[in-house]
């Protein structure tokens, strides 16, 4: 193995197949491991008995859920925003000629004790029950402003300076009540707590733009797509992409150890004795735990149902968010739910995951008012684990370690940490500048 590589990948996370696609299009020479022998580490997906192994243990599943063949159960279930960066950098590296995606049937956001369908324009807003009438008008004006707003023309912006004018101001001058700034800033802009507030509000009116654009996309209930077969058809997209351009793969690589010179900068890695040599190494977290810091624990529930989730229009795949005010938390919480419709179980088998950061000393329990939406639950499987954030400073020992997987049920925050990645990995910027029109989804 004393080959010379530009960049050695270690792990096939869904981040480090991305980047290891973008740097082999990039034409660097890249060197892909994993101590596992499947594509996916964190972000695989799993046939109904691989999922009782992880889980169970000797125990079989349940004869009642049918086939294990037809399950892909994601490890880290995520829909995609339509038009996020997600699908451009699919659209950019090719990779949707490998997968099929099919839209999302609805996105849903949670209200005292009860589940509202999530306006996303003008048109939307007039007619949901999650507000009253005066404060549906107030909303068009500003689903409006939104959707009219560019950045390059002032005629445009209200007299606002979004750049310096917080978002908080901007919903007052819109003069949006509590509950109406709740299901914008959490189901709309996605954000996952109350910070965004007094944040300059340019990121959050683009959000909510392209939240209304990706709904626009499909004609359909929801701004996001997903992939038949679930999420472990895309690790083994880039995986495919970057062997096209010369990447290696090995997977079932026991023992990656990565080697430092005396400048404590990055060698190579060694394996069964062999050692390859980079300059480079990108990575998750597991294997530098030296590197990374402990920020908090997700909490999730696995269910399996036999019906879709009660009061969501009989929808085969839908998000719903809770945000944390309704809650009295920290951070919001999140339900996934697909179904044969995507092909990840048997028809007439549903599954849903409940997921939430952890913030009290029993993290079952504070999955229940997402648990309480499911209705009748078949069977049910309670996982934890770590997210981890790197500490080192990639400058110095040319190490690029990912971000574990967050709670959130979209992609937008795993793809911010792909592209900073990127950006430090290669000193430039990824244009995803894209014909949207690349990636369609599939239909009935």
């Amino acid at each position: 193995m004393d080959e010379e590589y530009d960049v050695i990948v270690l792990g096939t996370g869904l981040k480090e197949c991305i980047l290891s696609g973008l740097l082999s299009v990039d034409r660097l020479k890249v060197l892909h491991m994993d101590r596992n022998d499947y594509y996916g580490g964190a972000a695989a997906s799993l046939n109904l008995n691989q999922l009782w192994q992880k889980f169970r243990g000797d125990e079989k599943p349940p004869a009642s859920l049918g086939s294990s063949k037809e399950y892909n159960v994601d490890m880290v279930p995520k829909f995609m925003m339509a038009n996020g960066a997600l699908v451009r950098v699919l659209i950019h590296t090719d990779v949707t000629k490998y997968l099929l995606f099919k839209a999302v049937d609805g996105s849903y956001v949670y209200k005292q004790g009860k589940v509202y369908k999530v306006p996303a324009n003008d048109v939307e807003a007039l007619k949901s029950p999650l507000m009253g009438l005066f404060e549906k008008r107030r909303a068009r004006k500003f689903f409006i402003f939104v959707q009219n707003y560019d950045e390059e023309d002032a005629k445009t912006h209200e007299g606002m300076d979004l750049r310096t004018v917080t978002t908080k101001e901007v919903f007052e001058k819109f003069g949006l009540d509590a509950n109406t700034v709740d299901f914008i800033g959490h189901s709309l802009a996605l954000h996952r707590d109350d910070r965004f507030l007094s944040e300059p509000a340019l990121d959050f009116v683009k959000r909510v733009k392209l939240y209304a654009e990706s709904m626009a996309r499909f004609q359909g209930g929801s701004p996001y797509i997903y992939p038949l077969y679930g999420l472990g058809e895309l690790p083994q997209g880039f995986a495919r992409l970057s062997a096209v351009y010369g990447g290696t793969y090995m997977l079932a690589k026991p023992e990656c150890k990565v080697e430092f010179d005396e400048m404590g900068q990055v060698m190579g890695v060694t394996s069964e004795g062999e050692t390859a040599k980079a300059k480079k190494v990108v990575c998750d977290p597991s294997y530098l735990p030296n590197k990374v810091k402990k920020v908090g624990k997700v909490v999730r529930a696995i269910c399996f149902m036999s019906h879709p989730i009660p009061n969501t229009g009989d929808s085969d795949s839908v998000q719903i968010i809770l945000p944390q005010k309704q809650l009295g938390r920290r951070s919001d919480m999140y339900v996934f739910c697909c179904s044969h419709s995507h092909n990840v179980a048997p028809k007439g088998k549903y599954i849903a995951f409940v997921s939430a950061e952890v913030e009290t000393e029993n993290p079952e329990a504070e999955l229940q008012p997402g648990l309480s939406l499911l209705g009748q639950i078949d069977e049910k499987i309670i996982d934890m684990y770590d997210m981890y954030e790197p500490v080192n400073d990639s400058s110095l020992d040319n190490c690029f370690i990912s971000k574990s997987y967050d709670p959130t049920t979209h992609f937008e925050t795993t793809v911010q940490d792909v592209l900073s990645m990127y950006t430090r990995i290669t000193g430039k910027n990824l244009d995803l500048s894209v014909d949207l029109s690349a990636a369609s989804a599939a239909e009935e």
